[in-house]
């Protein structure tokens, strides 16, 4: 009989990372898709792309950081079309849905997980352009192209997809984010929106009445309304 790998409530909340292959200081990933990516990598070398991650395990706080900072106007949001916003004369529900179009709720992000990555190839920029994870670098006539087309065509092969393929009134189009089916599937089943409330209540988040007043909606337009493997 085959066991259904699970998370504990901290895993899935960010909170404690013993789930975690530590590629370098820096980037971590669930230790079972390890192998995929790795294979993942090696086959994307064959066709001349170096395949990197750009971010991968991100814990609660990190989260929690950022949340914080485009709440309070430290850091930049941006619309759907990409454009920085001025959010400091919003509602807490006007900056709240605003912030969530690209940056996940703390808790709430599949990062913890593990089994989500956002990827680039380093070779395709050029040494004075920094990476952004913009649609735009992605598209046809981005840098990434050649990324994006290899990716569409392979990725499902060693098990991962994109869940943020389109926009669908949520989170923004993210072509840079894969997730790893074989464990993100069941992780997203065990999730639940009575875990998340707890953890934002115990949390110092910025917005937080205002959040969990609206947790349901969240819940059904940013965490679940997506791209199914």
């Amino acid at each position: 009989m085959n066991v259904k790998p699970k998370l504990l409530p901290s895993q899935l909340l960010g909170q404690q990372n013993n789930h975690i292959h530590w590629l370098n200081g820096n980037t971590g990933i669930h230790t079972g898709m390890l192998n995929a990516y790795l294979q993942m990598q090696a086959a994307a070398r064959k066709k001349n792309i170096d395949l990197r991650i750009a971010s991968g395990w991100r814990g609660f706080e990190r989260q929690l950081q950022l949340w914080n900072n485009k709440f309070l106007g430290f850091t930049n949001v941006k619309s759907i079309e990409g454009k920085n916003i001025d959010i400091s004369e919003f509602t807490d529900n006007e900056k709240i849905t605003s912030i969530l179009t690209f940056s996940a709720l703390p808790g709430a992000s599949r990062h913890h997980w593990g089994t989500d990555i956002d990827v680039y190839a380093p070779k395709m920029l050029s040494d004075e352009v920094q990476l952004q994870l913009e649609p735009s670098e992605y598209s046809e006539t981005g840098p990434f192209a050649a990324l994006s087309e290899w990716l569409n065509q392979n990725s499902q092969k060693f098990g991962f997809y994109f869940p943020y393929d389109c926009y669908r009134g949520g989170i923004a189009h993210e072509p840079w984010h894969l997730s790893y089916a074989p464990l993100a599937d069941h992780f997203q089943q065990q999730f639940t929106i009575e875990l998340l409330a707890r953890a934002i209540e115990n949390s110092k988040i910025e917005g937080k009445l205002a959040v969990l007043t609206q947790l349901d909606d969240i819940y059904q337009h940013f965490i679940i309304n997506i791209n199914q493997a």
